[in-house]
């Protein structure tokens, strides 16, 4: 162990809208790289230590790739098929400390992101997402992307239906274990359950990610945006 923050990786879904490309969806190539890998990737350049990859769906294949990744381990989340998300956060409980960085296994996040996001430190007992102001931004999916309400740092509320708001979610958090007991509370909750409980109780913050790249490879469209972006860069 190190003295680097850990990580957790959420990659336990189906990914339903990729299956014409590829069955298992964290292993979809990214320009000739599985996509999870890539995820990893961004974590080791910003300087992240010990990563967890919570798997479901095809867990034994995906698991079997993480492996090859020297200080990775796997946790399954049994109910991933059933439940939302916020189950495959607590399948990882005890990998949650105080500023423990959680990404999404199929958001490509650029290491200045994730740099940014932790350059403050983490708020003690809450949580800080890395939000993107830039709203009309052509490869953010507006149909599906979680929306962010915030009030100057502070997040007030965040969900797909929000209605009035200013800030989308990229999927990529400081956590501590104050998230873990706010899913706890919950019954089946999803991620944005127990950050919207830690919102209205003042321990939920937004930091803006400025122009950093992100994106939710989700679909063959922004698959095809993910590829033209590692070919440029």
């Amino acid at each position: 162990m190190t003295g680097r923050p850990g990580a957790v990786v959420l990659a336990a879904g189906a990914g339903s809208r990729l299956r014409s490309v590829a069955p298992v969806k964290p292993l979809v190539p990214v320009a000739g790289r599985p996509l999870l890998l890539r995820v990893i990737d961004a974590l080791r350049a910003a300087g992240v230590g010990r990563v967890t990859v919570v798997v479901g769906h095809a867990a034994a294949e995906v698991a079997a790739v993480v492996a090859q990744v020297p200080d990775t381990l796997t946790v399954e989340n049994p109910a991933w098929g059933r439940a939302p998300n916020g189950v495959s956060v607590l399948a990882a409980r005890v990998h949650i400390r105080e500023g423990t960085l959680l990404v999404m296994g199929d958001h490509l996040v650029s290491p200045q992101l994730l740099q940014r996001l932790v350059a403050q430190g983490p708020v003690r007992d809450g949580v800080v997402l890395a939000v993107d102001r830039r709203l009309g931004h052509p490869a953010v999916d507006e149909a599906d992307v979680t929306r962010v309400r915030t009030r100057e740092e502070r997040i007030v509320d965040l969900g797909k239906d929000l209605r009035i708001y200013d800030a989308h979610d990229t999927g990529a958090f400081v956590v501590s274990p104050a998230l873990v007991a706010a899913l706890e509370q919950l019954d089946s909750p999803s991620l944005s359950d127990g950050v919207r409980r830690l919102a209205r109780a003042g321990r939920a913050l937004a930091r803006d990610i400025g122009d950093a790249f992100w994106l939710d490879v989700d679909d063959p469209r922004a698959l095809a945006l993910a590829e033209r972006h590692l070919a440029r860069a």
